[in-house]
């Protein structure tokens, strides 16, 4: 029986158990490593006072922290030992539960409020929240879609509305939330998915114009957005208001200079910046570890977001386009979310809430960030052996 069982198994884990075990991208797994280890150091440095402060022991984030990246990585090994032929095969079933996910989240009594947003599902000590498992999914339900309809997307209008019959309700979940942040990169990335398949410019163009009226006017609609979106253009003209959270970040930004105050002797993180170690933690990163630091940082997750596309990349000149599709969704997100996170930090765009990945204090952030290198380093590995088959054919 054991005997027999091992073909299975081997086709399953064969990336950590089989004859090909560990031959992946150790570029972008040693990459994301450094990074998870200095998000570990920065969230711990960056909430020590505040968890001093307010629950009485220092080392509360941090413990939390190092528990999410113990889970973060069993995840990861998880994902890598799942075929990518299962995430092809379950994309509706994944669909629906993510659906179900954003519809619990927003009922009473379940879904947990935080500051007037519902985006949390209280589990014990544990928040998960369910908008980065369902962008998560999203991609993957694109992905197949792009592989099933291909013809369909790239010669008519149809094909590449359908699928947005099927986002902009979920888009209507996170605002509902709201989590305008999540709703965007959920549509950016399925706008960049959609480019790479090989819809005509004309088609791409429309779409990105209906989206960007359609993000316009949820900006609109709600006047704490507005007021999110003048105050960054001079937050100094309002330093204790609405412009409060940013000049804090950019004076986190001044103290740090070029080489940084030191490691644990930022001011700012001392109840001067909010979310210090959440969605901040690169305004304090730069306080103490410099400009320098910063930039080496942000080299390393550009790193990391560019060689996930060139994996897609690779994908697709080895015709698994599944693979390659989903490869680009998890690039484009992770663009989103840094571009967009270090863009907040550094006043060049709107403050709003989104992690950045890998280094941001969070369990649900991390361990889905995590989930996807695993399916990447698995989109990897899939290849080269598919590419060593053919050769030895």
């Amino acid at each position: 029986m054991l005997i027999s069982l091992r073909p299975l198994i081997v086709s399953w884990a064969g990336p950590l158990i089989g004859p090909r075990r560990l031959d992946f991208d150790w570029r972008l797994l040693l990459a994301v490593i450094v990074l998870l280890g200095l998000g570990l150091v920065m969230v711990s440095s960056a909430s020590m006072e505040v968890a001093a402060g307010t629950l009485g022991n220092p080392l509360h984030y941090m413990i939390r922290q190092l528990i999410y990246l113990v889970l973060a990585v069993s995840a990861a090994l998880a994902a890598l030992a799942i075929p990518l032929r299962f995430w092809e095969q379950f994309r509706f079933v994944l669909l629906g539960l993510a659906i179900v996910l954003l519809v619990v989240v927003l009922i009473p009594g379940i879904g947990r409020e935080v500051n007037g947003s519902w985006r949390w599902i209280a589990l014990g000590p544990i928040n998960v929240q369910p908008s980065e498992l369902a962008k998560l999914f999203a991609v993957v339900f694109l992905s197949g879609y792009l592989v099933h309809r291909k013809n369909e997307v790239e010669e008519g209008w149809m094909g590449f509305i359908k699928p947005f019959l099927i986002l902009f309700p979920i888009g209507a979940l996170l605002m509902a939330e709201p989590d305008f942040g999540a709703t965007v990169i959920l549509m950016g990335a399925a706008v960049g998915m959609l480019f790479l398949a090989g819809v005509g410019l004309l088609r791409f163009t429309v779409l990105f114009g209906a989206i960007a009226a359609a993000g316009a006017a949820m900006v609109a609609a709600a006047p704490y957005r507005m007021q999110r979106l003048t105050a960054f253009l001079n937050p100094w003209d309002d330093p204790y208001g609405s412009g409060y959270q940013l000049t804090q970040a950019l004076i986190a930004f001044g103290r740090g200079e070029w080489l940084g105050a030191g490691l644990g002797n930022s001011i700012q993180k001392q109840f001067y910046l909010p979310e210090a170690h959440t969605d901040f933690v690169f305004a304090v990163l730069a306080e103490e570890l410099g400009l320098i630091g910063a930039l080496a940082a942000f080299a390393l997750l550009v790193f990391v977001a560019l060689r996930s596309l060139y994996i897609g990349l690779w994908a697709e000149r080895s015709n698994q386009l599944f693979a390659a599709y989903l490869a680009y969704g998890i690039a484009i997100m992770w663009c989103g979310q840094i571009l967009i996170n270090v863009g907040v930090n550094t006043g060049l765009l709107p403050t709003k809430g989104l992690t950045l990945p890998f280094l941001s204090y969070g369990g649900s952030s991390l361990i889905v960030c995590c989930i996807s290198l695993g399916i990447l380093l698995r989109i990897d590995w899939e290849r080269r052996q598919a590419e060593r088959e053919v050769t030895h054919a």
